[in-house]
């Protein structure tokens, strides 16, 4: 059968219509899909009343899966392809550890030497209102730079950092970003990236850069600022309002997210993503 999409918005995001994930498909259906993904840089996936299993095995048909070891506190407790992005408390009644999840514009996995293709999110619950995810096209922040913004940018490498969110380790007193440090020191990224399938130049800047490799925070900051400031003006953003049963899938090296926070944190919001792993990119940078 042919692929039936419908766009989302101008910038950004297609639905894929009447499919269902779990079933068998082809080769040649699912290049199709993949085609979309690249052209779309996001897609929607409605109505998938699926499991675990088969989100799993569904994202695998987009690569290899990462296992989520720079983020073990995060991972499903039986399933370390999935990543939980919960506000639901932890048996003995302390918050969760992705509460706060992905409340910066980022890129998933940035702050590795493998930052991610793409991500696959599921949706099992979600507010009555609000907890939407944004989503911006860093092809098109790229392109409406001017010549002169392009050059002064084209050699400069953000230092992508982990451990941005401030929750501690309930057993051990230890503050959740330091173990971040830890297990990620810091990974300079080039802040113009030549997509490896598409060959297009994107932005990849995002709020877990603090500063450019080679200058110090206070230099950095006005720029790092303008750059997100840009990158997610309304003309380049499509925002996701969530069902159950939505599977998001996004291509990490064109598209920058955000998820608000912006409802009543005593309804349940429970997500649940895989990680497509992607190709080597950046380079540790001692003391950060």
């Amino acid at each position: 059968m042919a692929l039936k999409l419908r766009r989302l918005s101008h910038a950004l995001g297609a639905e894929v219509c009447e499919i269902d994930v779990s079933m068998p498909m082809s080769e040649a259906f699912f290049g199709e899909i993949y085609r979309a993904f690249l052209q779309y840089g996001v897609l929607l996936f409605r109505d998938q009343d699926i499991g675990r299993e088969q989100h799993i095995e569904f994202s695998r048909r987009f690569g290899e899966l990462d296992r989520h070891d720079a983020l073990p506190r995060d991972r499903h407790p039986r399933y370390s392809e999935l990543l939980m992005v919960t506000n639901e408390p932890k048996p003995d009644g302390s918050p969760s550890d992705t509460k706060y999840t992905g409340r910066q514009w980022h890129s998933d996995m940035s702050f590795t030497t493998a930052p991610s293709l793409g991500s696959l999110l599921r949706c099992y619950a979600v507010p009555d209102v609000g907890g939407d995810t944004l989503f911006a096209n860093m092809y098109l922040a790229y392109d409406a730079l001017s010549d002169g913004m392009k050059a002064l940018i084209a050699g400069l490498h953000g230092i992508h950092h982990s451990g941005t969110r401030k929750i501690a380790n309930s057993e051990s007193g230890v503050p959740r970003a330091d173990e971040q440090r830890r297990l990620n020191p810091p990974v300079a990224q080039p802040v113009v990236r030549v997509h490896p399938e598409t060959g297009r130049k994107a932005l990849y800047i995002g709020e877990k850069v603090k500063r450019f490799d080679g200058m110090t925070e206070e230099e950095s900051k006005p720029l790092i600022d303008f750059l997100v400031r840009h990158a997610t003006r309304p003309e380049f953003v499509y925002r996701h309002q969530w069902k159950k049963n939505d599977i998001l899938a996004w291509d990490n090296r064109c598209a920058m997210h955000q998820a608000l926070g912006d409802f009543d944190e005593t309804q349940l919001r429970h997500l649940e993503r895989t990680t497509v792993l992607g190709t080597p990119s950046g380079y540790v940078v001692a003391g950060g």
